[in-house]
């Protein structure tokens, strides 16, 4: 309570002691200040803070600018490209490989077996669909002991399901439409052999799987059927329903051919 008390003392008794030191003795007039410089007195400007250091007694007006600061900031957002999210198929695929085609012969209740390339290119839009172009060549040396052989040259176009797609393993199924040329011999209804060629409207419906060796590489196993037309013993064409397996080696265009070694902490 005390200290209080004091405190309050203090601030009646400031006010009164400033009041006697600003009025000057009674009977003298009040002399105006009086400028140490010997120039005349001046107000400063409202735009001017008086700065008053300490070699010069007197106050120097220094002119500041003020700038009033912005109600708000925008930022603008910098646009990011669009990413396919990970897990679809790469954007183009090259593949080429080796193929086995089982051809079933019209004109008798046998097959043929026919060996040969294939060539395909595809691609992926991004949303698990695509496009593929398939090219593929098999023969057969040696058809009905003939010594002559049995070819069929395709050339197949169409649109690509990708049901999943990691890292490692991904699968596909595709439906293409085309033509193919066959060509060899076949019995005819005399007890012969004849030799000709059909170039007609074939299709094939079918999938596989690939497995991923590196980001530039990798390799496909694929199963399809495939339909294709040739003569029959009393020459007249007829649908032929082959088998036809497809092993190739895949490029992946834009990947680096090695993985980048990660740096050690």
């Amino acid at each position: 309570m005390r200290t209080a008390f004091k405190i309050a003392f203090s601030f009646l008794i400031w006010p009164m002691s400033i009041t006697a030191q600003d009025h000057p003795a009674s009977g003298k007039p009040a002399l105006p200040p009086q400028n140490l410089t010997g120039g005349q007195d001046f107000a400063p400007p409202s735009n001017m803070t008086t700065v008053t250091t300490s070699s010069s007694p007197a106050p120097m007006p220094v002119r500041v600018s003020m700038q009033p600061a912005p109600a708000f900031l925008y930022i603008r957002p910098i646009k990011q490209p669009p990413t396919v999210p990970a897990g679809y198929a790469p954007a183009w695929t090259i593949g080429a490989g080796y193929s086995v085609t089982s051809l079933g012969l019209p004109s008798s209740s046998g097959r043929a077996v026919l060996s040969g390339m294939n060539v395909s290119v595809s691609t992926d839009s991004g949303k698990h669909f695509g496009a593929k172009l398939d090219l593929g060549y098999e023969r057969a040396p040696n058809v009905y002991s003939s010594g002559h052989p049995i070819s069929v040259l395709s050339y197949l176009v169409g649109p690509v399901f990708y049901p999943s797609n990691g890292n490692s393993l991904s699968t596909y199924a595709h439906l293409l439409f085309g033509g193919a040329r066959v060509g060899g011999p076949f019995p005819n209804g005399i007890g012969g052999l004849s030799i000709g060629y059909v170039h007609y409207p074939a299709w094939a419906l079918g999938g596989g799987a690939e497995y991923r060796l590196s980001p530039a590489f990798g390799f496909r196993v694929g199963v399809d059927y495939l339909r294709t037309h040739f003569y029959n013993s009393s020459g007249a064409v007829r649908a032929q329903n082959d088998i036809r397996i497809v092993n190739s080696f895949v490029y992946y265009p834009g990947n680096p051919i090695r993985s980048r070694r990660q740096s050690r902490p």
